[in-house]
């Protein structure tokens, strides 16, 4: 455990090497990640083996499996590290966890309302977008991630193929 700044105040956070999984489906995950520095994922697993990326958290976003951690329900979600990470675990059971103090009370409901507000833009763009527009809506929601994932989570979190976001990408550099 290490002690960072954040915001003008103190929190103690806890390091995760790249690659590392941090919750598994089936466990029964009472917890939820705020990132402080670094990135992480969530996805799962289909029968046929393929990962679907769910969610990514870079810098001061937080992650969790929702169903588990406020419904009592094993984790459908797997966790994982994409970047050396620093985190900050928290519990919707600790009240001092879910509102530090009262200064961060906002910023904390913000963060899940952002979460809540991609996630849900994100299900009516999967129900109704174009494959480029899926990606245009990722450039904007993530800009600064673009570097950061590769083109296999991109495509996985888009619902698409690598080989069809490479021609995406080759269409959005001619067209400038």
């Amino acid at each position: 455990m290490l002690t960072v700044e954040n915001n003008d105040h103190k929190v103690d956070s806890i390091f995760f090497k790249k690659g590392c999984i941090i919750q598994r489906p089936g466990n029964q995950s009472k917890v939820g990640y705020r990132v402080l520095k670094g990135l992480l994922r969530s996805y799962a697993i289909d029968n046929k083996g393929r990962e679907h990326n769910f969610m990514f958290a870079p810098e001061n976003w937080i992650i969790s499996d929702l169903e588990a951690t406020e419904f009592n329900q094993p984790s459908v979600l797997f966790i994982q590290c994409m970047e050396d990470s620093w985190v900050r675990k928290f519990s919707p059971e600790d009240p001092k966890e879910i509102n530090f103090d009262s200064s961060d009370h906002p910023e904390r409901a913000k963060l899940l309302a952002r979460r809540v507000a991609v996630l849900q833009r994100r299900v009516l763009m999967l129900m109704s977008a174009t494959a480029r527009e899926r990606y245009e809506h990722f450039i904007d929601t993530y800009p600064q991630l673009i570097h950061r994932i590769s083109q296999k989570n991109i495509a996985s979190y888009l619902g698409i193929t690598p080989e069809a976001l490479s021609k995406i990408r080759r269409e959005i550099v001619k067209a400038e």
